[in-house]
């Protein structure tokens, strides 16, 4: 059975139109994305999903969502669950560690109770880069702290609710977008610390998250390893960097390979983010001809990616029985007590 094609796609609206059924039909690739755009009410989310892995034959097809906390939340209250930014939790954590922990673990859980029931089973969070002066707005206080211990505390903590809950992380933006000056959705940022600078902060990050399951690269040249190409497309950064030094062997998305920090036709970006190394590419924008474009480049995953997608399904914990209502009970407390 040849494997699906390495890409996740995102769609334009809340309902699949019948060019985008026979495209997606034919292009078969390993999922798909949602944004604000495509979420209405929690049926109509469920069917979409459903329709979408019905659509390429696939019940195990993942579907993704970036649902952080904070400013980046695709499903926002009145309908769904109300969460803090990442920095809030931080703060906590300077006055009480354990309550700080736990807090974010609940709201991890929370998450994922609140996916899994819309089909939705990958959550683009957490977000493990560094909070530093110069740190674009882009990230702001969706980073933790500018303490890379205290990240990487957290960020775990997050992805362990939500795998409690059967959701799989994405830890992001590896190997850190935290230094940053400008958004990658706009312009091409770059790095110019050393790399011993890099490997005792911002890197050291990943390094202590680099067991979990699926990670999304950044946007970002870091001018120590490679002068001229960001993370996403340069071997050099994810042969030695991101599998080496960090040492993360799970499955490495793209992030949106149509914003402003990559050029080229969608087509030419994705061959040069696939043959850097990353394992799929992920296409955000619900464009059907730049879709177009981005199947005809996309091969289908390679051997070591299955490996890599196969062994990240193992790292689901079945959901423990409690609903969403329960974790936000408990974040609540948290949060206030």
């Amino acid at each position: 059975m040849t494997p699906p094609r390495a890409v996740v796609f995102g769609i334009a609206g809340t309902i699949l139109t019948a060019d985008e059924k026979a495209f997606l039909r034919d292009a078969d690739p390993l999922g798909f994305i949602l944004f604000g755009r495509n979420c209405e009410e929690p049926d109509a989310i469920r069917g979409l999903t459903a329709e979408l892995r019905n659509t390429v034959g696939r019940d195990d097809a993942p579907v993704l969502i970036d649902q952080e906390g904070g400013p980046v939340m695709r499903l926002r209250p009145p309908i769904w669950h109300d969460a803090p930014a990442a920095q809030t939790l931080g703060n906590l954590y300077l006055d009480d560690p354990d309550r700080a922990i736990n807090a974010t673990r609940a709201l991890g859980s929370m998450f994922g109770a609140e996916l899994l029931e819309l089909g939705i089973d990958v959550d683009c969070a957490p977000v493990a880069d560094l909070a530093r002066p110069e740190t674009t707005d882009a990230i702001g206080t969706r980073a933790y702290s500018d303490n890379p211990q205290i990240v990487a505390v957290l960020a775990r903590a997050m992805a362990e609710g939500l795998q409690q809950e059967g959701c799989l992380p994405v830890i992001k933006h590896i190997p850190g977008h935290g230094r940053a000056q400008v958004d990658s959705h706009q312009v091409l940022p770059h790095v110019s610390a050393d790399r011993e600078a890099l490997q005792t902060t911002d890197f050291l990050v990943f390094a202590e998250l680099c067991d979990l399951p699926l990670g999304m690269s950044a946007h970002v040249v870091f001018e120590a390893f490679d002068p001229d190409d960001p993370a996403t497309t340069s071997r050099t950064v994810i042969e030695q960097l991101i599998r080496g030094h960090i040492g993360f062997d799970g499955f490495l998305f793209s992030d949106d390979i149509v914003m402003s920090a990559l050029s080229g036709s969608p087509s030419e970006r994705t061959r040069r983010v696939l043959e850097a190394g990353c394992d799929a590419v992920l296409h955000c924008s619900g464009e059907l001809s730049e879709m177009i474009d981005v199947a005809a480049a996309a091969e289908p995953l390679t051997h070591a990616s299955m490996l890599r997608w196969n062994k990240a399904q193992s790292a689901r914990i079945p959901k423990s029985g409690y609903g969403a209502g329960h974790y936000a009970d408990q974040l609540a407390e948290l949060l206030t007590s």
